[in-house]
C-alpha cells in the first residue's frame, strides 16, 4: 500500500508533510466540493484559469500555477503549465536523487493531478468553425495527465469526477494507482484519436466517415460468460462515448445477457425502430413487434396495440420464434406480458415496461431478460466487420424509404394496401441476411427466407414458410432478380405484387413474366445486401 503523503514536497521545494494537488478541469462537475475536501485534509491547491476562479469564489484557498512557475499565462492561455516547476514536480520519483534535484531548483512535488481536457469533441459536435475546433485542442492538459500517469507510484492522476473519492482515502493501493493511470492514458488516447479523425476527415480528398487512419476507442461495457460458443471468450465494448439502446438498456427482469442476446436484441430493435418511424405509412397500426432468431427476423407485425402485434408476429412463425428475441415499439403492459405465456423467449426489449408487467415477468418467466431500451446517442455511422488481419469498413445502410424513387414497371399498379405491405416488406427484408426474400400481407410477415446462397432458394424457403398464407401477399427482395424464376414461383402461390431493386440484364424478361401473370412489380433502384 502507498501512503498519500509519503515524501511529498512543498511549494518551496523542501520535503514536508503538506501535499499539493493541481486542479485544472474543463468538466467542473464536483470540482469545488472536491477542492473543499482536499483543503480540509490539509492539501495545498494549485489551479489555473476557470477552475481557479470557481475554487476561489467558493471561498477555498488556492494558488495560481503562474505563482509557482513565475510566468504568467501566455498566448491567450495556450501556455501556462508547460514548465519545469510543474512537470518536474509531477515527474520526480520520490527518491533522494530526484528530490534533491527539485530542492536545488526550488521546485516542490505535486502529489495529485486532477485534469480533464478542453471540450474538443463537443466543439466538433456543435459544428463550430475550424478555428474554434483547433483552439480546443488541449496541449498542456494531456502533457500533465501523461506525466502523472507515468509517475503514478507517487502521483494520483484523476480524469473522471467519479474517481474523486479515491483521493480522499487515507491510503490508496498500488493497484488503484495503476488503474487510474491506465484510465488516464485511455482518456488521452481517445482524445488524440478524436483529433486525428477530425484532421483526417477535414481533407477534401477523403470521405469524412472513412479517414485514411481509423482508430476505434473501445471500452468494455459488459462482461458475458462467453462469446457465440462456450469455448470462445467474449465481452461487450462501447465505442467512444456513444450510448446504445441495448448496451445501455435497463434490465428490469431476468438473467444476465449473453453475447448472442446482445447481437439479436440490437438487430430486433433496429428493425422495430425503422418500422415505427413509418407510422404514417401504417394507418391504424400504432405498435410494432419484431421477433429475431440468429440475427434474422422470423416474425414481424404491426397492429393497434402491443399485445396484438406480438400475437401476430408469434403466429407468423411459431416454430422459429421459440427461443427468439422480441422487440416492441410501445410500452409493455401486464396484459401484453401475459400474452407471452406459453412461448419461450430469450429477450424482450421495449421502450417501457410497466411495474406490473416487470413483476409478472420476474415471477412467471425468471429466465427471460426484459430490457427497457436506452436512447441512442453519439452512435457511429460506420459498420465495421472483422477480416483476418484487418477490418472491412463501410457506412451503415441507413437509407430510408423516403429516399427512394419507387417506379412501377408493370402494367398493373399496386393497390393502396399492396403499397403499404410492400413498404413493410421492404423494411423487413433490408434487415434480413442475404440472399433474402420476404412475403407479407396485412402488416405481418407470412414467409421469410434469409441467408440463402441462391435467390430462388430464399424464395422457396419463404413460400414454404408461408404455406396457404402466401395467397394475396406481396414479396420483397433485397437484391435484383437475375431470372424470372422467383416471379413464376411467387405467382404459383398467389403473390400479387413484388418489390425489388431492378437493374439486372434480364429485367425485361422479369417484367414480361409479371405482366403475363398479372403481378404488379416495383423497382426501388436501391440494393440492400446484408452479409
Amino acid at each position: 500500500m502507498t501512503q498519500h503523503g509519503t515524501q511529498s514536497g512543498t511549494q518551496t521545494g523542501t520535503q514536508g508533510s503538506r501535499r499539493r494537488a493541481l486542479l485544472s478541469v474543463s468538466d467542473k462537475t464536483g470540482v469545488v466540493e472536491f477542492a473543499r475536501q482536499l483543503e480540509a485534509r490539509g492539501w495545498e491547491i494549485l489551479s489555473t484559469g476557470g477552475t481557479y476562479q470557481s475554487i476561489v469564489q467558493a471561498g477555498i484557498a488556492a494558488r495560481q500555477v503562474s505563482d509557482v512557475t513565475g510566468f504568467p499565462e501566455m498566448l491567450d492561455g495556450r501556455v501556462k503549465t508547460l514548465h519545469p516547476a510543474v512537470h518536474g514536480g509531477i515527474l520526480a520519483r520520490r527518491e533522494p536523487g530526484h528530490l534533491g534535484q527539485l530542492e536545488a531548483h526550488g521546485i516542490g512535488t505535486i502529489d495529485l493531478v486532477c485534469v480533464n481536457l478542453y471540450p474538443f469533441r463537443e466543439t466538433v459536435a456543435r459544428g463550430a468553425p475550424d478555428a474554434d475546433v483547433i483552439e480546443n485542442i488541449d496541449i498542456g492538459g494531456p502533457a500533465m495527465i501523461r506525466s502523472a500517469a507515468k509517475n503514478h507510484a507517487g502521483v494520483l492522476v484523476l480524469v473522471d469526477p467519479a474517481d474523486y473519492p479515491v483521493a480522499l482515502q487515507d491510503e490508496v493501493s498500488d493497484a488503484e494507482r495503476r488503474r487510474l493511470a491506465a484510465k488516464a492514458y485511455r482518456h488521452t488516447s481517445e482524445y488524440d484519436a478524436a483529433i486525428t479523425a477530425y484532421l483526417t476527415g477535414a481533407s477534401d480528398e477523403l470521405p469524412t466517415a472513412l479517414p485514411e487512419t481509423l482508430t476505434l476507442n473501445l471500452t468494455r461495457a459488459a462482461q458475458v460468460r462467453y462469446g457465440e460458443n462456450p469455448h470462445q471468450p467474449g465481452a461487450i465494448y462501447r465505442l467512444g462515448d456513444a450510448t446504445g439502446p441495448v448496451i445501455d438498456a435497463q434490465v428490469v427482469a431476468g438473467k444476465p445477457m449473453s453475447f448472442n442476446n446482445y447481437a439479436d436484441a440490437d438487430a430486433a430493435w433496429a428493425l422495430c425502430q425503422e418500422l415505427a418511424a413509418q407510422e404514417a405509412a401504417l394507418p391504424g397500426h400504432a405498435a410494432v413487434c419484431v421477433a429475431v432468431k440468429h440475427a434474422n427476423p422470423c416474425g414481424v407485425a404491426v397492429a393497434a396495440d402491443v399485445r396484438a402485434a406480438w400475437e401476430r408476429a408469434r403466429d407468423a412463425d411459431t416454430l422459429s420464434v421459440f427461443g427468439g428475441v422480441v422487440a416492441v415499439s410501445q410500452p409493455v403492459t401486464l396484459e401484453a406480458a401475459q400474452a407471452t405465456r406459453g412461448t419461450f423467449l430469450e429477450v424482450l426489449i421495449a421502450p417501457e415496461v410497466t411495474p406490473e408487467a416487470a413483476a409478472w415477468f420476474a415471477e412467471k418467466k425468471p429466465d427471460l431478460r426484459v430490457l427497457v431500451a436506452a436512447p441512442a446517442q453519439g452512435v457511429s455511422v460506420l459498420d465495421v466487420r472483422p477480416l483476418t488481419g484487418g477490418f472491412a469498413v463501410q457506412e451503415r445502410d441507413a437509407r430510408p424509404w423516403d429516399d427512394l424513387c419507387p417506379e412501377v414497371v408493370t402494367r398493373r399498379e399496386p393497390t393502396e394496401q399492396e403499397w403499404l405491405d410492400l413498404r413493410f416488406a421492404w423494411a423487413t427484408v433490408k434487415h434480413a441476411r442475404s440472399n433474402a426474400v420476404v412475403l407479407a400481407k396485412g402488416g405481418v410477415t407470412v414467409g421469410l427466407g434469409a441467408g440463402a446462397v441462391s435467390r430462388i432458394w430464399a424464395a422457396e424457403r419463404a413460400v414454404a414458410n408461408a404455406g396457404e398464407k402466401a395467397q394475396g401477399s406481396v414479396l420483397a427482395s433485397e437484391a435484383f432478380f437475375p431470372f424470372d424464376d422467383v416471379v413464376r414461383l411467387a405467382a404459383s402461390v398467389g403473390v400479387t405484387a413484388i418489390l425489388q431493386p431492378g437493374g439486372a440484364k434480364r429485367d425485361p424478361e422479369v417484367i414480361a413474366a409479371c405482366n403475363e401473370l398479372g403481378i404488379s412489380m416495383v423497382f426501388t433502384g436501391s440494393r440492400h445486401f446484408k452479409h
